[in-house]
């Protein structure tokens, strides 16, 4: 069994269709209407609660149980496209994980957080720029060497 589609719930599909793929690139594949599907494996489905069977009021907005996880090969222009959203709702700023990678996170239109960090691959490259070893890299990271040069091969 392999998974098709992540589906999330919207309450307006054509501004999160719109959101989606100016923010993130994102190519539609289908369209039915209250129902699109990205190339990704992202779908947007609006009427939610119609089609999986629960009751209207039992569907949630900032449930804060699931993210959207994003990686940028542009991190800072990513940054730079989000200002085009004044009115997202962040959760934070711009936070360094101990690994090294920048990550943002914040609500889409409908409540679900979103997670957008530096592609690893950058994040080694900037490490190494700054002088670090490879070994240092690998221990600042706590990756083992192998996987860090897979990822480097990326």
């Amino acid at each position: 069994m392999k998974q098709f589609y992540t589906v999330l719930s919207v309450a307006d599909v054509k501004a999160a269709r719109a959101f989606y793929e100016d923010l993130f690139g994102m190519e539609l594949y289908q369209d039915y209407g209250i129902n699109v599907a990205f190339t990704c494996g992202l779908s947007l489905q609006q009427k939610f609660d119609w089609l999986v069977g629960v009751p209207e009021e039992t569907v949630l907005q900032k449930s804060n149980n699931m993210e959207l996880s994003f990686e940028a090969a542009d991190f800072d222009g990513f940054l730079e496209t989000l200002k085009k959203y004044p009115k997202l709702e962040y959760l934070g700023n711009v936070k360094e994980h101990s690994w090294g990678q920048r990550v943002i996170r914040f609500y889409d239109l409908d409540g679900h957080i979103i997670e957008v960090g530096e592609e690893m691959k950058m994040v080694v490259n900037r490490f190494l720029a700054s002088g670090m070893t490879m070994e240092e890299v690998s221990a600042k990271m706590d990756v083992s060497m192998d996987d860090l040069a897979k990822l480097l091969e990326q």
